[in-house]
């Protein structure tokens, strides 16, 4: 299984990053600009993970509320099987009472 990887900086990280400029430097401007994009993806990565998350949580619910009716299902397709074969038996023998009857006459 693969190592799962934890999340090294929070947006604040990332929004008071303070880089050491020198002579030929980056221009803290554009490295301001370039760090609010990151942070806007950041967020939106963020909300996507909260949302799959619960979604996550809500499929699995659903899938043990299922897996739990499933035997109860099972269970009424037995009986009813059960139920038409003793029907049917039933009326298999009340066919042969009242018809058998008429036939030997």
């Amino acid at each position: 299984m693969a190592e799962q990887k934890t999340v090294r900086l929070t947006k604040n990280d990332i929004l008071h990053k303070e880089f050491k400029t020198s002579f030929h430097g980056y221009q803290p401007e554009e490295v301001d600009q370039f760090l609010d994009i990151v942070i806007s993806d950041y967020d939106v990565f963020y909300a996507e993970i909260l949302r799959l998350r619960e979604e996550n949580k809500r499929l699995k619910s659903e899938q043990q509320a299922a897996g739990s009716e499933e035997p109860k299902r099972q269970d009424y397709a037995d009986n009813l099987g059960q139920t038409n074969y003793d029907i049917l038996k039933r009326l298999s023998n009340l066919e042969k009472h009242v018809f058998g009857s008429r036939l030997g006459e």
